[in-house]
């Protein structure tokens, strides 16, 4: 009887865990998506030069308190560790940077779509539901 209560309590753990996952990834998606809605409702390209270097520096922010976190795993840092590498190759072709040249003002609303799709595609690494868990909390604290 208790092996059955055992193996029942694991499968509700990964159908429920299923749900999670999918609406964390929603969630970092929605962040970056309306930073992008934000740059293209602004008419001045210093607002939104600025809208975007302050998501990219949030959500660096988030990450590294993610990655420091001492219930993060080493793979799940490694992972964190690459999508920061991202964020900040992002912010220094925004800003002409570390060898990039700089997103041109009438460019930004395209770039901003651009660091969605990035982001996107770097949510792709694999990382844990607890790492998951901890980047959209503090989201929603921080930011």
């Amino acid at each position: 009887m208790k092996a059955r209560i055992a193996f029942g309590f694991i499968i509700m753990m990964f159908v429920l865990s299923l749900p999670v996952i999918a609406g964390g990834k929603g969630e970092l998606q929605k962040y970056f998506n309306d930073a992008a809605n934000k740059v293209k409702a602004t008419e001045n390209a210093s607002e939104k030069r600025t809208i975007l270097n302050e998501s990219l520096k949030d959500m660096s922010k988030v990450l590294n308190v993610v990655q420091s976190s001492p219930l993060i795993s080493k793979d799940d840092g490694i992972a964190i560790g690459r999508i920061k590498a991202t964020l900040q190759e992002n912010q220094d072709e925004l800003t002409g940077s570390n060898g990039y040249q700089r997103v041109s003002d009438n460019q930004l609303n395209n770039y901003s779509n651009y660091i969605v799709q990035n982001m996107e595609q770097a949510e792709t690494i694999t990382i844990s539901l607890v790492a998951l868990l901890l980047i959209i909390i503090l989201v929603v604290l921080l930011v």
